[in-house]
């Protein structure tokens, strides 16, 4: 199924909310990725993304009668995913926040060299690649939850300033502002330590002992690289950061992923479920 047009979709939403359930799961399934990618780069995992994209979706479909079509459908889909993942508490960054500061330390400090060898007879270079995957994502964790939210919608998403003001209720101007400040900080953080993208001495293959023996990654549950990539091409990756910062390296912050299995299965399963009714009595 191509991508549907924001009037294909009102009108899938009207017969959704008169009760259609075949049209409520196509309107589902048209925002099923933005939900969970906006989830992956806000809580910094996928086993929290996917629990954080149900409630999103569930929220979505019981609000669906809400929708009047005052701004297209994926932007009020988007405040609804904003606003609940601003205040999100239950992922596990919440629990063990991170900062630049932090982050920083560990690269300079930690000892790398010491430990055994904990691959499990995974090869060391897709561990390092899943690593540095992982790594882009957590470092957006280093970011208060606004912050976060302003690059991620201007960098992975691309959302026009006046669209992004509206989401997040400030002005177009001050979106701006904060979007260039992120960038920099971003930018700022990966010069000085990253020896992927910028100038620094961290080498995710050197690290990759390191990483599982603090848990950053499993050799056996490998979530990014075992994960498929949505259509975007290493030119328009490329062309993305060259806006932000002038490295012109491959960049995993803008890389989507298709939704788990499970996250199709739940849509499927609530449709088929008693708490259906919800929808069409809301």
């Amino acid at each position: 199924m191509g991508k549907l047009s924001n009037e294909e979709l009102i009108a899938l939403v009207e017969k959704a909310v008169a009760g259609d359930k075949k049209s409520l799961e196509t309107v589902l399934s048209s925002v099923q990725e933005l939900v969970f990618n906006l989830s992956l780069r806000m809580l910094g995992t996928f086993p929290d993304a996917e629990d954080a994209s149900q409630d999103i979706l569930l929220k979505v479909m019981t609000h669906l009668s809400s929708y009047k079509g005052e701004s297209s459908f994926t932007t009020w889909v988007f405040s609804i995913a904003v606003n609940h993942l601003k205040d999100y508490k239950k992922h596990m960054f919440a629990k063990f926040p991170l900062s630049f500061g932090f982050y920083g330390d560990d690269i300079k400090n930690a000892d790398i060299h010491n430990v055994p060898d904990l691959t499990q007879d995974v090869e060391k270079s897709i561990l390092a690649e899943e690593l540095k995957m992982s790594c882009t994502n957590v470092m957006l964790q280093c970011l208060d939850a606004e912050s976060r939210c302003v690059f991620i919608l201007g960098t992975m998403f691309k959302i026009d300033s006046r669209i992004a003001g509206d989401i997040l209720g400030i002005t177009p101007e001050a979106y701006r502002q904060r979007l260039v400040r992120v960038r920099r900080k971003m930018a700022d953080f990966l010069s000085e330590y990253c020896g992927e993208y910028g100038g620094g001495k961290c080498r995710c293959s050197e690290r990759v002992n390191y990483a599982i023996q603090s848990h950053r990654i499993i050799p056996k549950q490998l979530n990014y690289t075992s994960a498929a990539f949505l259509g975007q091409t290493a030119l328009e990756v490329k062309e993305a950061m060259e806006e932000i910062d002038n490295l012109s390296q491959t960049f995993s912050f803008c890389k989507a992923y298709q939704p788990p299995e499970s996250l199709k299965e739940f849509i499927i399963e609530f449709l088929n479920g008693a708490s259906y009714s919800v929808v069409t009595n809301a």
